[in-house]
């Protein structure tokens, strides 16, 4: 199979096709940032050029399998991955009209949080730096030039950093597409040790990414119970970890908390929220749950949200209450993921679908 050049930069691309002059790398990078189809889009190479490239070299390793819009705008994509997995990516847009793109980082996920059944799947793989900048390119050929990036789909980021470095120093390269780094955000279930190398990385690179940490609670026990990874990860040293992250990025983080009817929405839930979130410069995203066949939690209404909200907001915290967008086509926070493998035998293919955001 003949690789990609997507997610690739200049020098790399100038490496795998042997080309001389070296500007020609940037030439093919740069088509490549534009989202091109097809080595014929290349306007300004030789179409003997053209046609050699191709012999060597393919632009997308992946392919769009599937497309579905809802009402409110949002753009689902399944995309089937060169070994017949699969993971879903989507377009948000905000009442303002900017556009983000809501990409995966893994196929599957390991985490096992209670309330995201895309954890039930286990881990099938990471994406590579490449997977990641052909989720975004989709998306831009469906919808236009997009705003953000936000690394919120399927998978935990902090277990695939060099993929998204990768992929980020790709998309951000100012002889390419040239996206803000300011304008992305990765978004983790709260991995420690990944939090600290998140913000040494920031630090040394200069990619200047966002965080945001899946909270859900700040009850300790009940966070255990619905999110493994809290036995791991406890809630005083992830505190010391998002504090470290402040300091040494300069960067506010946003802390989200999906609602559970009558699990994380009473007073003491509130307190625990408020004691945790004492002396950090952090945000607060509350995110009512989206319904998952299967799962028996319920969505919370919109008195028991608002009331939620009130008491943060009482007590100074900076809170709001997230948009729910997406819902008709599973494309809304917490319902993201299908996995397709081929079996053994046969094309066989099972599909199971899930959530990890």
């Amino acid at each position: 199979m003949l690789p990609s050049l997507v997610g690739l930069d200049p020098d790399e691309i100038c490496t795998l096709l042997d080309l001389q002059p070296r500007f020609r790398g940037l030439q093919l990078f740069q088509w490549v940032a534009k989202g091109i189809s097809s080595f014929d889009e290349m306007t300004n190479i030789s179409r003997g050029d053209r046609d050699a490239f191709a012999r060597k070299a393919r632009l997308y390793s992946s392919s769009v399998t599937e497309t579905q819009q809802d009402p409110d705008g949002t753009v689902k994509l399944q995309i089937t991955l060169a070994d017949d997995a699969s993971v879903e990516t989507v377009l948000l847009t905000d009442r303002e009209g900017r556009k983000t793109a809501c990409v995966s980082c893994q196929a599957g996920c390991g985490m096992a949080c209670a309330f995201c059944q895309t954890g039930r799947l286990g881990l099938q793989r990471n994406l590579s730096a490449g997977e990641i900048v052909e989720e975004f390119l989709y998306l831009e050929k469906a919808a236009g030039k997009l705003d953000n990036i936000v690394f919120m789909g399927m998978g935990e980021p902090l277990q695939n950093l060099d993929a998204i470095f990768k992929a980020v120093s790709v998309l951000t390269n100012k002889k390419g597409r040239a996206l803000s780094s300011r304008r992305i955000t990765l978004s983790t279930c709260g991995l420690i040790r990944g939090i600290y190398e998140l913000a040494d990385r920031e630090a040394a690179t200069g990619i200047g990414i966002r965080l945001a940490v899946s909270l859900t609670t700040a009850d300790e026990g009940l966070r255990k119970s619905l999110m493994p990874v809290a036995q791991a990860n406890p809630l005083p040293e992830l505190k010391q970890a998002i504090a470290y992250y402040i300091g040494k990025t300069g960067k506010r983080v946003t802390l989200e908390a999906a609602l559970l009817a009558g699990v994380n929405t009473g007073r003491e839930s509130a307190e625990s929220l408020i004691q945790f979130v004492s002396g950090l410069d952090a945000y607060i995203n509350l995110i009512p749950w989206n319904p998952v066949p299967g799962l028996d939690f319920k969505t919370p209404s919109t008195s028991e949200c608002s009331h939620f909200l009130k008491m943060l907001d009482d007590a100074g915290l900076n809170v709001s209450l997230r948009t729910r967008r997406g819902t008709s086509i599973a494309g809304a926070c917490g319902q993201l993921g299908k996995i397709t493998r081929t079996g053994t035998e046969g094309r066989h293919r099972s599909i199971l679908e899930g959530v990890t955001h």
